[in-house]
């Protein structure tokens, strides 16, 4: 049997670390086993969802890699095929119409909170002899009142649900709209799954649709539960930890594929390594080996991954990949040096492409005020002789590249007998803006001698107000 497995996301929002993480599994799982993966996008909740949301799934899934073979379906297009079946179900009497009030409904509820009974439908219309179809109802599936549910959980093994702890849930609405619980088993049966893998907040669902299966007298897929993700305090990942759509990771300069490695480390495992190349993963990927406890984010240890990838990409496609970030940083790259420099330069000083673009703008743009905190430590008075003679060396130097520069700063080290810090630090500050740069000679280099000498007197400025005020 071939195997088919889906990823099946709400459109109610971004996709989240989450949903893609689910998504990447379900993936995996199908391209390890030469199989299928299919994208449905669940939108019968036609209140919660919209066409940005759709889109945001589509942007997500497509800069992860995360290809569906059959898809996109949707939900909304299959209303025909959900009456049909809840047509059925009526008529083999595996269902029923209720009609029960929702001021009936919430007093049953108070009263079963009341007597600290789980709250559940008490099967008031389960066996009225007349049904009228003219007065408002939902539908209810008939779920059976004896034995159990028993499944297999691919993660947490085996699970067993006595169907008493299980009510007759409402599988069409007043509307006549149906229900997730319903729609989502006819469209597992229909496209043939053989898997289902999601999160673990689906795992008291299941017994219900498992049910439905067994009413329709169709195979049930096997189910994978996937523990959630936490945020650092223990608590599950959410906005305030900072936990974004997938697209707000591109935006803030993560690497797809770094994204993806980072995921799949969220609570599986091969052995003890951290790198994997997608084809590494499909090759190792296999459900037993998903931790059945839950995963904590942790951002740093993204970065790190991040930055391996940063540094070992291909220089080529990093630099293709990072011009996007300087433009949304509005740094103009057109005058100055080879961006492709600029990124061997700074890949390995950085964990994000936003923070290579953030912290290259000196290459590309004058600086026009700089950092007190450096300016302070570094542009002392004594400093300004230091900075004075290398620029009139530097005048005078015929070529400019790594070496001259290094012999420039060693010569006026030697002239004024200091440490090379005492002109490296003053020379970095007056022209990068800060103190912190690669190593100050091809930093340089790549600036230019032109732009070098016409950023050196804001510095001298800086230390003649500073003596001035200390008089």
């Amino acid at each position: 049997m071939t195997v088919r497995t889906r990823f099946a996301p709400s459109p109610t929002g971004y996709l989240h670390v989450g949903g893609a993480r689910t998504a990447l599994f379900s993936w995996l799982h199908a391209k390890k086993h030469q199989g299928i993966f299919i994208l449905r996008i669940e939108d019968t909740d036609r209140e919660r969802s919209t066409e940005a949301s759709v889109q945001a799934i589509f942007d997500g899934m497509n800069w992860l890699g995360l290809k569906e073979d059959e898809g996109p379906y949707f939900q909304t297009d299959r209303f025909d095929r959900y009456k049909e079946v809840i047509k059925q179900l009526l008529d083999e009497g595996k269902a029923y119409r209720c009609y029960c009030s929702k001021e009936r409904l919430d007093k049953l509820r108070e009263q079963q909170m009341a007597n600290k009974q789980k709250p559940r439908y008490d099967g008031c219309c389960r066996d009225l002899e007349h049904y009228p179809l003219d007065q408002p109802h939902v539908v209810r599936f008939r779920n059976p009142q004896q034995g159990t549910v028993v499944f297999n959980d691919l993660i947490k093994g085996t699970i067993e649900v006595a169907n008493a702890e299980l009510d007759d849930l409402i599988i069409a609405r007043t509307d006549g709209t149906p229900t997730y619980n319903f729609t989502v088993v006819i469209d597992d049966m229909d496209m043939n799954i053989t898997q289902v893998i999601r999160g673990d907040d689906h795992v008291n669902n299941t017994p219900r649709q498992i049910n439905i299966f067994k009413a329709l007298a169709a195979k049930e897929p096997e189910y994978a539960h996937v523990p959630m993700i936490l945020g650092d305090d223990g608590k599950r990942l959410s906005k305030r930890h900072g936990a974004v759509g997938v697209m707000q990771y591109k935006d803030d300069g993560y690497l797809p594929e770094a994204l993806l490695n980072y995921l799949v480390r969220l609570g599986w495992s091969h052995g003890d390594e951290e790198i994997f190349s997608v084809e590494e993963m499909i090759e190792y990927f296999d459900l037993k080996d998903v931790n059945r406890a839950p995963s904590t984010f942790n951002t740093d240890k993204l970065n790190w991954i991040n930055q391996q990838y940063l540094i070992k990409k291909p220089l080529a496609e990093l630099t293709e990949t990072a011009h996007w970030y300087f433009e949304q940083q509005h740094i103009d790259v057109i005058n100055g040096p080879a961006l492709e420099d600029v990124v061997a330069l700074m890949r390995e000083r950085v964990n994000t492409l936003k923070e290579l673009a953030n912290n290259s703008r000196y290459f590309y743009e004058a600086v026009t005020e700089l950092d007190e905190k450096a300016a302070k430590k570094h542009l002392k008075v004594s400093s300004a002789v230091a900075l004075e003679l290398f620029v009139k060396l530097a005048e005078q130097a015929k070529n400019w590249d790594q070496q001259t520069i290094h012999n420039l700063i060693e010569q006026v080290a030697s002239e004024l007998d200091i440490g090379m810090g005492k002109i490296g630090m003053p020379l970095r500050v007056a022209v990068t803006g800060s103190g912190a740069s690669p190593a100050i000679d091809e930093t340089l280099a790549l600036i230019g001698k032109e732009q070098t000498l016409k950023r050196i007197p804001l510095a001298l400025a800086y230390i003649e107000k500073r003596a001035a005020n200390a008089q």
